[in-house]
């Protein structure tokens, strides 16, 4: 115990990092963590810092309505209920989002299932403000909610012009 309290600092710590036998691999060890430390430190000091949204411009159009066909067609799905069915069963993209009969009955009878779903490509059923309204509370025109199968969505402000935006490029078919 003397010989340790006796020893230099550097000896000491030689000692513990560096055990009689494995020296190298004791110092490959402390060069390794010292090299991790240092990665980690420049990691943080270049992650890039968040920056605050800026209000949208009206020249964002372009932007949104690509984020619009992303969120109609990769997250809420609205094709596969509001575009009829070809004969494989697949949506049929001849008439995107035109409307036709509900795809897919209730495992129990449902009086108020609906037959048929509207369109909602080119002119949707309602102005832009009551598609937002909709699209971000689940009431419709009438005040109510729409009747299943159509999910309540809850969709931010700007995700819901950004589809009613998409929405109204496509075109209207009779």
């Amino acid at each position: 115990m003397d010989e340790v309290i006796n020893m230099r600092p550097q000896s000491l710590l030689k000692r513990i990092l560096f055990p009689q036998s494995s020296c190298h691999l004791g110092l490959l060890a402390l060069v390794a963590i010292a090299l991790f430390a240092v990665q980690i430190t420049s990691a943080f000091a270049q992650a890039p810092k968040p920056q605050a949204q800026t209000p949208q411009r009206a020249s964002d159009k372009g932007s949104d309505v690509a984020r619009g066909k992303y969120l109609v067609e990769g997250v809420a799905m609205c094709g596969q209920c509001h575009t009829p069915l070809d004969s494989r069963g697949n949506p049929d993209r001849r008439h995107w989002l035109q409307g036709g009969p509900v795809p897919f009955m209730p495992s129990e009878t449902n009086a108020d299932w609906p037959v048929r779903v509207p369109r909602i490509g080119g002119t949707p059923p309602a102005d832009d403000a009551d598609m937002v309204k909709l699209l971000t509370t689940g009431i419709w025109t009438t005040g109510a909610r729409l009747r299943f199968p159509m999910p309540q969505f809850r969709m931010d402000r700007n995700d819901a012009e950004a589809v009613v935006a998409y929405l109204k490029t496509l075109p209207s078919q009779p």
